[in-house]
């Protein structure tokens, strides 16, 4: 796969995937309704939302950029990529997608004050976890061996390293 169809096949997958779970069903369950926080709390609720909501979609398209850039694919099962992804962010942790789009849909429910969507990400956050461990993980392990065997060793899946993850291939360089 080119870089241009890893490209174009990855922002396709963007707004279908995380554009509908982190975007068209929260807009669905509350209608960009701002409801009030008890005070003093309503400030800084809405402003740590906003800073979720940011580092979520930055985390998220810098995510979606490693698989083009690295993996020559996309994060789409249908179109996987080529090598596995390990820079970036996934140096780190191994789901900086997915924690990516809970971080974006726990900052809506801060910042608009709506407690479903709270409900809502626990929901995603579930089933995220059961498409991980019961499908990304045997199908990249199977594709990738002992290479994804490694890093998924080294690197966490869920809270992110304090230190980035070397390949072992680096760290000898």
């Amino acid at each position: 796969m080119s870089r241009l169809q890893a490209a174009i096949g990855s922002l396709l997958f963007l707004l279908i995937a995380p554009g509908t779970i982190a975007g068209l069903v929260p807009w669905w369950l509350t209608g960009w309704v701002i409801h009030d926080w008890p005070q003093p709390y309503a400030t800084p609720l809405r402003l740590v939302g906003a800073v979720l909501i940011v580092l979520g979609v930055l985390a998220l398209l810098h995510a979606f950029a490693r698989f083009v850039l690295e993996g020559f694919g996309t994060p789409a099962p249908v179109a996987p990529p080529e090598h596995l992804v390990v820079g970036g962010l996934y140096r780190y942790v191994r789901n900086p997608m997915y924690i990516a789009v809970i971080a974006t849909i726990v900052g809506q429910a801060l910042v608009l004050a709506q407690q479903d969507l709270l409900l809502y990400a626990v929901v995603v956050a579930a089933a995220m976890v059961a498409f991980v461990y019961g499908y990304e993980e045997p199908t990249l392990s199977e594709q990738f061996g002992a290479e994804y065997d490694a890093y998924r060793q080294a690197v966490p899946a869920w809270l992110p390293r304090l230190q980035p993850w070397q390949p072992p291939n680096e760290a000898s360089e």
